[in-house]
């Protein structure tokens, strides 16, 4: 029986010498206690050394997938090949399944082959000659950290500094793109003004002034591959009868290289966005499925990495971006905000403006499980995404749907929608609003309400007396001595109500006495007579 060994020097392979000993798997370790005894066991008959670490690298990343790297298949031929009657103990049982295929070897795993893996392992060092202790713990050294390089996805394919780079150059063009053009519309604008009002996509704008030059050029020059038939019509004519001033040569040629470099960073951009859809694909494709290419990329560029955006909690992911707005809410003891970043996702968008808060959580909850898999798994596919848009989606018509729904009843029927049936309302001119006569106020008013509502007293009639002004003044002075409240009106009136009728009834008692005293005189007047 042969043993294929890996180890991070290169490939060694074993003869078994005694295989009776094979069978004895509890006690095996005992014959593997010193060189000496291991020597009687097993026998090296082959070791193929790497050249270098990337070598290693591939080897070793071959091994872990299960597949057969060159080197190894070079060993597999020149040694094992020959002695083709003889079985090969693996460690791996799908590496086994994959050297039978190809070479058609008899493989061996069990637990006893993977003892004895055990027991050379430990006396490496006595079993293959001519390898110093520190040149090989050197190399496995190298040969671990290369390893869990790979397996964190930290090869050149996988770099996410691409993607901040890129995101960041996008959002600078479509700056630029901005300015170029609102520069060249205003430009041509004074020679041919119509036709910025006209054209109002951008780009067709830019190639249809490339093209015309001077309006006077636009009767002659064919813009059908631009615009459409009409449109192309209306230029035709607006530019008969345009209002624009008359421009030089040298400044129509300074706005067509302006509309030349329009045209050169619009196609750019699209490249570039295009370049941006395909490495998010390939770095997090879970993440692309759930909030898009243009989104996931700077939460990504937001976070620094994809790493360190796989260290955030979904709390954190769903308000990325608002940072700005959670420290003045919590300044300030009010609401935080619900969404950053996440908003522009289309889940998102396309909900009511009262499930956005709900949406963004679930989304950023759903969002941050990719990103962790992405970052993390090993898998390069995107189920794992799709599946949890599938159940967002769900989710998210269910909360449309539950709005519809009656409010009375068992709540499981949808609401019935009526007929709409159109009924014009005809509405008269109210003329009360055009009088320019100021209203009473309302204090007024109850003022007199309550004057009418008084009880009437009877009013004895009297003769004039001179003596009246004192009883006005001294009605003066209480009237003026009144407080100005209104809850003690009421009381007020009625005791002055009280005292009219006791004051008539003074003066009435006034001129009897007066009378009864002129005839006292005239009788007094008569008898000296």
């Amino acid at each position: 029986m042969l043993v294929l060994f890996e180890t991070a020097a290169g490939y060694a392979i074993f003869k078994v010498l005694d295989e009776s000993k094979l069978q004895e798997v509890d006690s095996l370790w005992k014959e593997f206690e010193t060189p000496e005894k291991a020597n009687k066991v097993v026998k090296l008959k082959h070791f193929e050394k790497f050249q270098d670490t990337t070598e290693a690298l591939a080897a070793a990343t071959a091994l872990v997938e299960g597949k057969i790297g060159k080197s190894l298949k070079k060993v597999l031929k020149k040694v094992v090949a020959k002695e083709a009657h003889e079985q090969l103990a693996i460690s791996d049982a799908k590496l086994g399944g994959a050297i039978k295929d190809k070479l058609s070897l008899n493989c061996v795993h069990s637990p006893a082959v993977a003892e004895l893996m055990r027991g050379i392992r430990k006396q490496m060092e006595g079993l293959i000659s001519g390898l110093p202790p520190k040149e090989m713990s050197a190399m496995a050294l190298g040969l671990a950290h290369s390893l869990s390089r790979y397996k964190l996805k930290f090869s050149p394919d996988k770099v996410d500094t691409m993607i901040v780079q890129a995101i960041s150059l996008l959002d600078d063009l479509d700056k630029e793109l901005n300015n170029y053009i609102m520069r060249c519309r205003e430009w041509y604008g004074w020679h041919f003004p119509e036709l910025g009002k006209i054209v109002t996509d951008n780009l067709a704008y830019c190639k249809a002034v490339r093209k015309i030059g001077d309006r006077t050029n636009v009767a002659t020059s064919d813009l059908s591959d631009i615009l459409p038939e009409e449109i192309e019509a209306e230029v035709k004519l607006a530019a008969e009868i345009s209002m624009g001033t008359e421009v030089s040569e040298e400044d129509i040629g300074n706005i067509m290289h302006l509309c030349d470099q329009v045209v050169e960073i619009t196609e750019y951009r699209s490249q570039l966005y295009d370049y941006l859809k395909n490495r998010m694909m390939a770095i997090a494709p879970n993440l692309t499925v759930m909030v898009g290419e243009l989104v996931g990329a700077r939460l990504i560029s937001h976070a620094g990495s994809l790493l360190n955006l796989a260290k955030h909690p979904s709390s954190t992911v769903q308000i990325l971006g608002a940072e700005k707005a959670l420290f003045r809410a919590l300044k300030t003891r009010k609401d935080t905000p619900k969404y950053g970043l996440i908003y522009h996702a289309s889940l998102v968008g396309q909900t009511t403006a009262k499930n956005k808060g709900k949406i963004s959580r679930m989304l950023a909850a759903k969002a941050a499980l990719a990103i962790r898999y992405d970052a993390l798994g090993e898998d390069t596919n995107a189920e794992m995404g799709i599946e949890n848009r599938a159940k967002l989606e769900a989710r998210l018509r269910h909360l449309e749907e539950k709005g519809i729904r009656r409010i009375s009843g068992t709540g499981k029927a949808l609401a019935m929608a009526d007929k709409y049936q159109h009924k014009s309302d005809v509405r008269v001119y109210d003329p009360s609003g055009d009088s320019t006569i100021p209203t009473t106020s309302k204090k007024r008013k109850f003022e007199e309400v309550e004057e009418t509502t008084e009880p009437v007293t009877p009013v004895v009639k009297a003769k004039k007396v001179k003596k009246e002004p004192e009883t006005e003044e001294v009605e003066t002075v209480a009237e003026t001595e009144e407080p100005p409240k209104k809850k003690k009106k009421k009381k007020d009136k009625k005791a002055e109500v009280a005292e009219e009728p006791m004051e008539q009834e003074q003066e009435v008692e006034e001129p009897t006495e007066k009378k009864k005293k002129k005839k006292k005189k005239k009788v007094k007047e008569e008898e000296d007579e």
